[in-house]
């Protein structure tokens, strides 16, 4: 597994070591030893895995208390996906990490705790799946709005995107509760 820096540190790329013949592929999609090592650790408590049509943006999601760190990776199709620092301590405060998942790049994301989360479906549809180091908690549940002018996210619209009501009405990061 090769473990690739983003442009925020805590934020990981991960690239499995894929063994592929004529018959498909095997591959790790998670050890905790080797992502311990890569400093990467946590307690994973439950699974998540959501299928959407083109054009549906999820996000941007956070727990303000029971925190989720997220292990993220797409089995069908492909997303963009984006995570922003909302720590008020961290020097990468209000700064964006951007990638594209694909069940053909096999790559995941590591997304710690203290961070907003969210993608944008860019194929016909997309199944994502996700491992939470915490409980899905809906009374703790925030969004910061995934088109805020201070993030300055360069989205990959196809028109304009389909939305949650709960998406739709994030607030801008000036107004959402942070994390210390």
């Amino acid at each position: 597994m090769k473990f690739i820096p983003t442009a925020i540190p805590d934020v990981i790329m991960l690239e499995p070591k894929v063994f592929g013949d004529t018959r498909g592929f095997f591959m790790e999609s998670w050890n905790e030893r080797s992502f311990s090592q890569a400093g990467i650790s946590g307690h994973f408590v439950q699974d998540n895995h959501s299928r959407s049509a083109k054009g549906v943006l999820r996000g941007l999601h956070y727990q303000i208390k029971q925190a989720q760190a997220k292990l993220v990776r797409v089995i069908v199709g492909e997303i963009f996906d984006v995570a922003v620092d909302i720590r008020k301590s961290s020097p990468t405060f209000g700064k964006v990490v951007t990638v594209t998942l694909s069940a053909e790049n096999k790559q995941m994301l590591w997304v710690p705790a203290g961070f907003a989360h969210g993608f944008y479906v860019t194929s016909e549809h997309a199944e994502v799946l996700y491992k939470t180091t915490d409980f899905y908690a809906p009374e703790h549940e925030r969004v910061l709005i995934w088109n805020d002018p201070a993030l300055a996210v360069r989205w990959p619209l196809h028109g304009n995107p389909l939305l949650a009501a709960r998406d739709a009405a994030g607030k801008v990061l000036g107004d959402i509760e942070l994390f210390p």
